[in-house]
């Protein structure tokens, strides 16, 4: 079968298309042809191998896929441990949800993992109550751009989203975000940046904010928190070193710092299954409006990291392994 490849670890260009043999199913697992490869943000991270998990030689990358099983029957949306960038995977039955009619390859896959990722910073790491404020780090991006939605569905006061470009903080104010603000700002000066998160919530510090980014629009963002709030970092996208939070820094405003990462949702299935069911559910309904950002053929991988890494995308990207 054609999958993608690495040998060695780096940027794009250690992406490489080549045949391989299909993988094996083994107990309480199945083989599914692939008619859709989900892209993230996490994968290149894998491919440098600086992410949270490390990475062994040779490996296909991809956490996320849709298909429908070898031989016939029902199309699932499912997540992976890797693998995914193939004509073929193998996925263990507790992960993979069936795809409601009416709903896309890239509706689907916009939902198993960034999604899954909104849906649990929202409820399981901040715990949101009706009327809090929300800050959401790249509300145009995969994650964001669907947290910016849950936010205002499930009551939240005020929601601002940071974005990289004016027709990025467009398409947050048309999610639902309330108020926009440039991540630019904290560039050159964090506190520039915490000035203009309070300013767009009327003045008064934020209760929450879903952070991915590191570095400066972290220690922005934790300057920025009231009393009782809560930052949930789950990303590390500035590839730069997150400055130390001393204690006395989050007793002075009774803050919390509190880390995610979706790989514990796994370990716990029932975890995903309440998210995904509820958001599939959603999506069917029309409530919920996943942004595609684009459909890569298999062979056009690197250009697919190249994009991802520049920021000149929006919402979900997928790879179509027919092509």
């Amino acid at each position: 079968m054609r999958a993608v490849q690495i040998t060695r670890f780096g940027g794009p260009e250690v992406l490489d298309v080549v045949d391989i043999p299909e993988p094996e199913a083994g107990p309480g697992q199945q083989l599914y042809d692939v008619s859709a490869a989900g892209v993230n943000f996490a994968d290149t991270h894998q491919i440098e191998n600086s992410y949270l998990a490390e990475q062994k030689l040779p490996l296909v990358p991809g956490a996320e896929f849709v298909g429908t099983p070898v031989g016939g029957g029902q199309r699932v949306v499912g997540l992976l441990d890797g693998g995914g960038y193939a004509e073929k995977v193998v996925a263990h039955d507790a992960l993979t949800w069936p795809v409601p009619d009416g709903v896309s390859d890239e509706q689907a896959l916009a939902v198993v993992l960034q999604g899954s990722t909104a849906w649990h910073l929202l409820r399981t790491s901040a715990h949101l109550a009706e009327g809090e404020s929300v800050v959401v780090i790249a509300g145009a991006g995969g994650v964001g751009s669907l947290a910016v939605q849950l936010a205002r569905r499930w009551g939240a006061g005020r929601v601002i989203a940071t974005a990289s470009s004016p027709e990025k903080r467009t398409l947050a104010e048309e999610l639902g975000a309330h108020a926009t603000v440039d991540p630019a700002l904290a560039d050159d000066d964090p506190k520039a940046f915490t000035g203009a998160l309070r300013e767009a919530n009327g003045g008064k510090p934020v209760d929450i904010v879903l952070e991915m980014t590191g570095g400066n629009v972290f220690s922005g963002s934790l300057s920025a928190i009231a009393p009782f709030g809560r930052l949930v970092t789950y990303g590390m996208a500035a590839r730069e070193e997150t400055p130390s939070v001393p204690p006395g820094m989050l007793m002075q405003k009774s803050r919390a710092v509190i880390g995610f990462w979706l790989a514990h949702c796994m370990a716990r299935p029932q975890m995903m299954t309440d998210a995904m069911t509820d958001l599939l559910q959603q999506v069917a309904d029309g409530q919920l409006h996943p942004v595609i950002g684009g459909r890569y053929p298999l062979s056009a991988v690197r250009d697919a990291h190249q994009d991802l890494r520049a920021r000149r995308t929006t919402g979900k990207l997928v790879l179509d392994p027919a092509r």
